[in-house]
């Protein structure tokens, strides 16, 4: 593989059949509410990659392991999004899957009911690396460090990155598998890291302060470059331990939530990529969080296709 300009983005992590059911208001225990319900391709790692893909970065690559009922689906679609997939097909279990319950009422809050099937079972006998042949940037997504297989595999990609001086940021994914991951065995795993990209909620966990601020500058102490994601109050960056830069969120009228975090993710690695300074790639990655939360699922629109 060659990299693009300003060297290609690998995204090691998860990729996941997402079934979005669409509903309003709460949901009648015990017998049937309406929903709109759509299947969709989804998974953390693969919609970071193709909203890195979508806000133009030239060589996005993604490794992820899925099941043999769904993997040519799945490599079609990010084909599509101008990713470039390695995906392991896994012999003995099937794709993730994830249900994802959206209230569309205004906030379009949502609930996932997670099967994280193959997707966790990426192992360090998936990596190689010449992976990292012509990558300026590796992104882990947190998911890889809640099964023991992807956890050795995230560690392997990490220390074959340290080695060749090719910085390396993670996204904790899920404040309620942090906890049962444990904060002090994430924050032993993050003190490698280059850059952090938690949520509000997930910033306050690992570091048991209440207000994100205080959060994010604790935690920039561990990591130099700790970027806070807080939807519609937009972001918090912090380096090394400094005051925090406030990053405006943009006004957007939200239909899914689903993957705006993803979606801020893939647009601040492509802005760093392509040389940006950390305060306006948070601005860019607020923008496509906007995008993403007017839209039903986490990915992008394909190129091409109007929305």
């Amino acid at each position: 593989m060659t990299a693009g300009p300003g060297g290609a983005l690998l995204v090691v992590g998860d990729v996941v059949t997402d079934v979005v059911a669409r509903h309003h208001g709460p949901l009648a225990a015990g017998t049937d509410t309406a929903a709109v319900i759509r299947t969709l391709p989804g998974g953390a790692g693969a919609n970071v990659a193709c909203w890195a893909a979508h806000t133009g970065c030239a060589d996005v690559r993604l490794l992820g392991r899925v099941g043999g009922e769904s993997a040519a689906w799945h490599e079609r679609e990010l084909v599509a999004a101008g990713v470039r997939p390695r995906l392991v097909v896994d012999p003995a279990t099937a794709t993730g899957t994830v249900i994802c319950l959206v209230d569309a009422g205004a906030a379009a809050e949502r609930t996932f009911l997670t099967d994280s099937g193959a997707s966790l079972r990426l192992d360090p006998a998936d990596w190689s690396d010449a992976l990292l042949d012509g990558v300026a940037r590796l992104h882990l997504s947190g998911y890889l460090l809640f099964t023991e297989p992807s956890r050795e595999l995230a560690r392997t990609a990490l220390a074959a990155a340290r080695a060749r001086g090719v910085p390396v940021s993670l996204d904790p994914a899920s404040a309620g598998f942090l906890v049962r991951l444990g904060v002090d065995r994430f924050l032993a795993f993050a003190e490698e890291l280059d850059v952090l990209l938690p949520s509000r909620d997930e910033a306050c966990l690992l570091t048991g302060l209440p207000d994100p601020a205080d959060a994010a500058v604790k935690l920039s102490r561990l990591v130099p470059l700790v970027v806070v994601k807080a939807g519609a109050d937009g972001a918090l960056v912090v380096r090394s331990g400094g005051m925090p830069t406030r990053v405006p969120a943009v006004p957007a009228s939200p239909r899914d939530t689903t993957g705006a975090g993803d979606a801020f993710t893939g647009a601040f690695l492509a802005a760093l990529l392509a040389g940006t300074a950390p305060e306006e790639a948070a601005a860019r990655g607020c923008r496509a969080g906007a995008e993403a939360v007017e839209r039903v699922g986490g990915r992008p629109p394909r190129p091409g296709s109007g929305g």
